[in-house]
């Protein structure tokens, strides 16, 4: 009887990568990996500054200058289910390299939109190819990293984490000294250099392509129901947005049932989830993601709403959650060798669901800043103490084969956690304000609170399934 993948926990990485050391020349493929994560993000959070001056100058309504944003974060989803065919047909190298030229191209073109609608599309584009630029910078640190993968994932996401906070600090200067345009100008020069220094970085990997028919169906299924939830999300309680996460569920039982026919054919191989170590990296992963956006969306809300707070000192009063996670990446690698992968993401749920609980409390009485302040830092360092070592616990649970379609369906199942943390807060919000309901705001606060810290527990209970360490190195 053939062996099947659950029995087939391997590591995916290079020889060099399985030892104590990293290859050489590994930390210029690491190097080149942040970079393009780096840039997806920013550019995913460098126009929320500039939606009024787009509006302005382009003479559009702000429902319609939005979808500059919401445009590209979705097609940030509707590319993914493309990485793992795209690697097998042509390689890891060529796809990224691709990507970048891509990116900057669509970057020019969004620099020289001419309208609304324009802008819009070429955003489209950038969208598409910077949703490829994560999962694969991901996979090819996986590759060379081997049993480094926390310690150097840690390293690697300091520059991604900081693209959220860079991308409204630097849009703002430059809208201040110049037009919107240069927001996309500053990314031709990075985008050039990066390509050439990926070239000459990466290495070829003709050997590791597995040329396979592209899952038409598949894809005419998965993207379209990745587009739809994440969009359904941001409408939540509007008759149209019901309907549409309605579509998107029956869309995404359609591709479970052609992928269960198709097997290693299908876009995305669900044989992995018979994997006990990767099934329990990717819920950890999406029930993380849910908890963080969740609190995310519900934090602002509670302070603006709620305290009555400016939205210049909630930004204040937020720095605490970054400075936590900050405090915690840097040391991934030695807190997980110290502790192991299960210890550490539980350790880290216990401690961010203790960062949330005070929150509710404060939602039913009354704000402590000080609690706050504690409690958003206690937050940042459980939650940023999780997702490293269940990623590295999903990356090193499969064989080197797998790790394409591994990338794509971790990033995935990551993404779809944070409209749903998301969606289900905001039920709780919506419920409570609806005039059936009668609802008080300090109610609803405090019922999206409750429901915010079950997930959390949640999360406590899915990292118990993880592995204990990570497992030993084969090919």
């Amino acid at each position: 009887m053939p062996p099947s993948r659950s029995d087939d926990s391997a590591v995916a990485q290079t020889d060099a990568g399985q030892g104590h050391g990293l290859a050489p020349g590994a930390w210029k493929i690491i190097c080149v990996a942040a970079i393009g994560s780096f840039m997806a993000q920013l550019d995913a959070t460098i126009v929320n500054v500039s939606l009024t001056s787009l509006a302005r100058d382009l003479q559009a309504s702000l429902g319609t200058i939005q979808w500059v944003m919401s445009g590209y974060l979705l097609a940030l989803a509707l590319a993914l289910p493309l990485n793992g065919r795209l690697v097998d047909r042509i390689g890891s190298r060529a796809v990224y390299l691709w990507c970048f030229a891509a990116f900057t191209l669509s970057s020019a073109l969004c620099s020289g939109a001419w309208s609304a609608g324009s802008l819009i599309a070429f955003r489209v584009l950038q969208g598409m190819s910077g949703g490829l630029l994560a999962p694969m910078a991901q996979m090819m640190v996986a590759r060379v990293a081997g049993r480094q993968m926390p310690r150097v994932a840690g390293l690697m996401t300091m520059p991604v984490l900081l693209a959220p906070l860079l991308g409204p600090v630097v849009a703002g200067a430059l809208l201040h000294v110049a037009s919107w345009r240069w927001l996309f100008v500053i990314n031709l020069p990075v985008g050039g250099i990066a390509f050439l220094l990926a070239a000459r970085a990466l290495p070829h990997d003709h050997a590791e392509r597995r040329p396979r028919s592209l899952d038409l169906a598949g894809l005419a299924t998965l993207s379209p129901a990745l587009v739809l939830f994440l969009y359904a999300a941001d409408h939540v309680g509007t008759h149209s947005g019901d309907a549409i996460m309605i579509a998107s569920l029956i869309l995404f039982g359609s591709y479970v049932h052609l992928a269960r026919r198709k097997g290693g054919d299908a876009l995305i191989d669900l044989r992995l989830l018979n994997n006990r170590p990767f099934r329990s990296a990717a819920g950890s992963m999406f029930l993380m993601n849910c908890v963080s956006f969740g609190g995310q969306m519900l934090i602002p809300i509670y302070l603006i709403d709620g305290c009555g707070l400016s939205p210049g000192r909630t930004g204040l009063l937020l720095a605490p959650l970054a400075l936590g996670m900050m405090c915690t990446y840097p040391f991934m690698g030695r807190l997980t060798a110290h502790f192991g992968i299960r210890r550490l993401t539980g350790y880290g749920a216990v401690v961010a669901l203790a960062g949330t609980v005070p929150l509710a409390f404060m939602a039913h009485g009354h704000l402590v800043v000080a609690g706050l302040l504690a409690a958003l830092f206690l937050r940042g360092i459980g939650i940023s103490a999780i997702g490293v070592p269940a990623m590295s616990a999903g990356y090193m649970a499969v064989p080197k084969r797998d790790l394409p379609m591994a990338t794509t369906a971790l990033n995935i199942v990551q993404r779809l956690g944070g409209p749903t943390g998301t969606t289900l807060c905001a039920a709780a919000l919506g419920w409570h304000f609806s005039p059936a309901a009668h609802g008080h705001p300090a109610d609803a606060l405090v019922a999206a609170f409750i429901i915010l810290c079950g997930l959390h527990g949640l999360l406590v209970f899915a990292t118990r399934r993880l592995p204990p360490v990570l497992p030993a190195a084969s090919s």
